[in-house]
Order: structure tokens, then C-alpha cells, then sequence
């Protein structure tokens, strides 16, 4: 019954901008590190970001200073703002309760022309 629901994801040109965010629907979200994961097409599914209930955050070196990961305890809401995107940005990026099996849906982001 513990549901990720994500949005924001679409179609966008290279040195664009999204949001994704990533409602939890329970308030115990509080209490955990959320993460952002991405999943190219025949590629596995890699890390890309980390944010803890207190703010802290980690980010692969692909896409360090380009994107932020930050969240809203109070909206129980995580957000990946992406900017300068790259075409080998295009994957499903999916939102991940960091120490449990729960994953959001997935949401298609693809970069190109």
C-alpha cells in the first residue's frame, strides 16, 4: 500500500530544465534518505542522487552541478531539479526509499533536439 507517486518527467532539448518530484503517502517519509535512481534503456538502474530526513546530499559525478535533490518534510514531496541536461541524460528516473524495496513508478526524461 506505501505508494511513490512521481512527476515532472517529458521531453526537453539539450541545456533544458525539469523538476521531478516524488510524493510519499505516508508521513513516515520523514524519517528516511530518499534517492533518485535512473534507468537508461538495456542499462542497469544507476544511483544519481541522495537527500537525508535532515537535508544532506550526495551525487554522482555525472551529474554534479547540474542537478539538486532536495525535499519537503512537511509536503512528504522529493524533488530532483535538473538543469544544463545532456542527451545522455535520457532514462526513467525513478524515486527510491534509501534501505527498503520501495520504488515510484518511473518517469520517462528524455534530451534531445
Amino acid at each position: 500500500q506505501v505508494q511513490l507517486v512521481e512527476s515532472g518527467g517529458g521531453l526537453v532539448q539539450p541545456g533544458g530544465s525539469l523538476r521531478l518530484s516524488c510524493e510519499f503517502s505516508r508521513s513516515i517519509f520523514r524519517a528516511y534518505a530518499m534517492a533518485w535512481y535512473r534507468q537508461a534503456p538495456d542499462k542497469q538502474r544507476n544511483l544519481v542522487a541522495t537527500v537525508t530526513s535532515r537535508g544532506n546530499t550526495n551525487y554522482a559525478d555525472s551529474v554534479k552541478d547540474r542537478f539538486t535533490i532536495s525535499r519537503d518534510n512537511a509536503k512528504n514531496t522529493v524533488y530532483l531539479q535538473m538543469n544544463s541536461l545532456k542527451p545522455e541524460d535520457t532514462a526513467v528516473y525513478y524515486c527510491h526509499i534509501v534501505g527498503s524495496d520501495v520504488w515510484g513508478q518511473g518517469t520517462q526524461v528524455t534530451v534531445s533536439s
